[in-house]
């Protein structure tokens, strides 16, 4: 199989559904496809797959490099690049329920991430929300657009700790500096990128006028007309963009299992 057979979007900003595929049998003209389509849409999801940690970690390689997490303890030791979502009844905190684009602090930052779901909670509950940055950049008046172009802001991975099982906690975690706005490289679109996760302040304004705009930019992509939501079933995958894309795990299972793995995809330095 080469072409994607049917495509369904999820809506017209953000989202779309890849069907009658099977990720195990892919080839370089189909992962080329699976791009595209990821390009256009910003995150795309697959169901019915039945994947080894292998055939995930194949399935990533076949779209890029991948990315260690520096943050999150290996639990699989032959499986290094992959990360564990797991939350069950003893479950104090989950990961992912605030809206963040992963490991923003890095100085070269994940371009995607690949989440394939194997244990949903059986009383339903658990969706994730996607939100476009790039949506939400265009729908800027152009007088904020202009204000905006050319700041930096700091991400700050101290500001995660505690969320995660550091692998050394004597050590800082690194910060980075990136634009507020920034230009994705394959569709050259501008797309907002701040979160409540990592981003500090923005470089060069006083602490009150930073917290403001970007409470004022948190609250604007979170806006329901750049999202969509995807609802999980054992075997579901999304691959998201994070320099396009926010997303939020929706905590609303407890105590109920939930549990998925995730690879990462190298990325690079925004500008």
């Amino acid at each position: 199989m080469s072409k994607l057979t049917s495509v369904k979007k999820l809506t017209p900003l953000i989202g779309a559904e890849i069907l009658d595929i099977d990720l195990r049998d892919l080839s370089e003209e189909l992962a080329s496809n699976i791009l595209a389509t990821f390009h256009e849409n910003s995150v795309v999801f697959f169901r019915d797959q039945t994947l080894s940690r292998d055939q995930l970690k194949a399935f990533g390689r076949a779209l890029g490099k991948l990315h260690i997490h520096p943050l999150v303890k290996v639990r699989i030791p032959e499986h290094p690049e992959i990360v564990i979502i797991e939350s069950d009844a003893d479950t104090e905190r989950v990961a992912g329920e605030v809206w963040h684009s992963d490991a923003s602090a890095d100085s070269e930052p994940p371009l995607g991430s690949i989440l394939y779901m194997t244990v949903v909670p059986q009383n339903g509950g658990g969706d994730t929300l996607f939100s476009s940055t790039a949506a939400a950049y265009d729908a800027l008046s152009p007088a904020m657009k202009l204000f905006l172009d050319g700041l930096t802001a700091i991400h700050d991975g101290e500001r995660l700790r505690g969320g995660y099982s550091i692998k050394n906690p004597d050590k800082r975690l690194i910060a980075s500096e990136h634009p507020v706005i920034r230009t994705h490289p394959a569709t050259k679109r501008r797309c907002i990128y701040v979160n409540r996760v990592y981003t500090s302040h923005i470089v060069g304004l006083k602490q009150a006028e930073s917290d403001a705009i970007l409470t004022f930019l948190y609250q604007h992509m979170e806006q329901p007309q750049f999202q969509c939501r995807f609802k999980w079933r054992p075997g579901s995958i999304a691959f998201w963009d994070n320099r396009c894309t926010l997303h939020h795990a929706v905590w609303d299972y407890h105590p109920d299992r939930r549990y998925a793995e995730r690879v990462t995809l190298c990325g690079e330095r925004p500008v």
